[in-house]
């Protein structure tokens, strides 16, 4: 495989295993290199991949014109994660370059991630990766993007299927599929209905978002590990709560349309640039 350089991702201090992540990625440069419908289909095909291949449990994505949004479960399998992204971003960035004889990155050599407390917070979260559109002003509703999980959330797959539906009703607290889309349906009307759809810095700069036990739990886990954390209330809120590091450099993005700030901030991690397979160690 000369002349292509695949991305894949290195062990960072604030992975613990058994959470729940939302990771966002955003294309090298902030070039709209998912521009194209195409190579949007391609990423989602090596997400179904992912899935059959290595086990990965994903509860909502989204790709956009320049980023991608993901809502994975880590079990505790050993680098499930790590592999899949491998494989799906490694992949996606193989098939542009050949495709336009390109050469070079095609993500950046950071991606973020936020571990996501289950029901209300995870809610939220899935909202939010389904409004991701709505607030680039590109489209008015959900539904009008293709390349997202909002539409497999509400009308299953038997075969070929990517979202995990029995561990995303389990981990929103819903007894049935109607039950959840109800739910979902419901708080994504109210925020369209009052235009709450702008960007919320918790997602993106911040390490968990969650209760004050959740929170808590996963800070002792973390502690292990070294590092300054802080736990900030939000909005006064005791149940919707973030954990940030203070002493991370905060990192403005100034992009654009579709990309424009959503992927600024502080809970970024590095990629390794290496030739040879997306299989590959890291």
């Amino acid at each position: 495989m000369k002349n292509r350089e695949v991305l894949i991702p290195r062990a960072h201090r604030h992975y613990l295993p058994g959470y729940t992540w939302h990771l966002t990625h955003r294309c090298h440069n902030k070039e709209f290199l998912l521009r194209e419908p195409g190579i949007r289909l391609r990423w989602v095909h090596w997400l179904r991949e992912a899935r059959k291949r290595e086990g990965l449990k994903v509860l909502n994505y989204a790709v956009t014109r320049n980023h991608i949004h993901l809502i994975v479960i880590d079990d505790g399998s050993s680098r499930c994660i790590q592999r899949s992204m491998q494989l799906i971003e490694g992949r996606t960035a193989q098939e542009y370059n050949d495709a336009f004889s390109r050469r070079g990155a095609f993500w950046e050599d950071r991606y973020h991630a936020t571990a996501i407390d289950s029901r209300r917070h995870l809610l939220q979260c899935v909202i939010y990766i389904d409004l991701n559109m709505v607030r680039a002003g590109v489209v008015t509703h959900p539904r009008e993007w293709l390349h997202c999980g909002f539409h497999e959330i509400r009308n299953p797959k038997k075969r070929n299927g990517i979202i995990a539906h029995p561990k995303l009703l389990e981990l929103l607290g819903t007894s049935s599929h109607d039950e959840m889309i109800k739910m979902l349906d419901s708080h994504l009307s109210d925020l369209l209905v009052s235009g709450h759809c702008s960007r919320e810095s918790k997602w993106t700069e911040a390490v968990a978002v969650g209760s004050k036990h959740f929170l808590q739990t996963y800070k002792e886990k973390l502690s292990r590990r070294g590092g300054r954390k802080n736990i900030r209330w939000l909005a006064g809120e005791s149940e919707n709560l973030i954990l940030r590091e203070e002493s991370m450099v905060y990192e403005s993005s100034s992009g654009t349309t579709d990309g424009r700030d959503y992927l600024s901030g502080e809970n970024k991690y590095s990629w390794l640039e290496c030739g040879g397979s997306p299989f590959g160690g890291g």
